[in-house]
């Protein structure tokens, strides 16, 4: 009988985690706003140029997905911003912390890539800890940098219209942190042109010492992960198609889809605080939550000024305790989570 209840809870909760899967404010980053199929119970997450369905039981990415074109990746980029924040959306017990990470000798490794941003806002979003999964230190900034990430951008770059990219991981080899964020075995990108109605996939061993092996095809990446990602596509295609000889244009960039960016106060700044205080008297922000590890007078100071000034309430959390007194990552920092409307 105990079984039983056991089992009806998990089908409930798998239940409710699909019916959240809806990506009802970013379907258009989806190939013909088709949502992948996974027996994977996950939580939706939209940012303005990508869009994360996350594990809150491995606490990192099932997967993400980018619509890109060479527009936006030949415009200008911005100054990349390599501050982390825990994901404000989701609940307390579901998030990786920037605690997990400390020490465990794994790099934050972005699904959706800091340097496929566009804007500055976009750049702060893909730092979200929902976007990043354990990789092993030298295949994130050897292989899987150089070797998958830089292909797909310069693929993107020459291709005619937009181009779907999504990237993954499946496996368990361990978890890291007081959270148990689960450490992947493989790491995956799928690329798909619809324009040439051809996918292809990257398929890469978590390891440092993880070497380079052709591109799979898409039947045989939907096999690996259990994922139906819903694209038209012959599925013995496996390598990519000959890269167009079209001129690079470019054109103005999509509006921002609205949702949640963070703000990082390092010190009390009142110029960068003001601005804040600015958008929410305009109407602009919807609530703020206020995420600190040590300087919690700061957090305070901050919440103090907010509150005097408008009508919003915030109260600040300790988000990330730290684990030993040797550790110095982000302690200092205060991060503003600002829900825009």
């Amino acid at each position: 009988m105990k079984f039983l209840s056991n089992l009806l809870a998990l089908i409930a909760i798998s239940i409710s985690f699909n019916t959240l899967a809806a990506f009802e404010d970013c379907k258009d980053l989806f190939p013909a706003q088709q949502i992948p199929t996974t027996p994977q119970a996950g939580r939706d997450l939209c940012f303005d140029s990508f869009a994360v369905y996350y594990s809150p039981q491995d606490k990192k990415p099932i997967y993400t997905v980018e619509k890109l074109n060479k527009e936006q990746l030949s415009a200008q980029r911005p100054r990349r911003s390599n501050q982390f924040y825990e994901e404000a959306r989701l609940p307390f017990s579901e998030r990786a912390l920037l605690s997990d990470y400390r020490g465990s000798g794994y790099d934050r490794g972005h699904n959706a890539p800091a340097e496929d941003m566009s804007n500055e806002r976009s750049m702060s979003q893909s730092f979200s800890l929902a976007n990043m999964m354990p990789q092993a230190r030298q295949n994130n900034q050897g292989i899987w940098a150089k070797n998958v990430e830089e292909p797909t951008r310069a693929y993107v770059k020459r291709a005619d219209g937009d181009v779907y990219v999504f990237t993954g991981s499946i496996g368990n080899g361990g978890s890291i942190g007081r959270g148990q964020v689960t450490i992947p075995t493989y790491l995956y990108k799928l690329v798909y042109d619809p324009h040439k109605n051809t996918a292809w996939g990257y398929w890469i061993e978590n390891a440092n010492e993880a070497r380079m092996s052709a591109p799979i095809s898409y039947q045989e990446l939907t096999q690996k992960t259990g994922i139906d990602f819903h694209l038209p596509v012959d599925g013995s295609a496996n390598k990519p198609p000959l890269l167009s000889t079209e001129p690079i244009k470019t054109k103005t960039q999509k509006p921002l889809l609205g949702g949640w960016y963070p703000v990082f106060f390092d010190e009390y700044v009142p110029s960068k605080l003001n601005d804040v205080i600015s958008n929410i008297k305009s109407g602009k922000v919807a609530s703020i939550q206020i995420q600190y590890d040590q300087n919690e007078g700061l957090a305070n100071q901050i919440a103090t000024q907010i509150e005097s000034q408008t009508n919003l309430k915030v109260s600040p959390i300790h988000s990330s305790p730290p684990e030993s007194s040797a550790v110095t990552y982000e302690r200092k920092r205060v991060t503003l989570i600002i829900h825009s409307k």
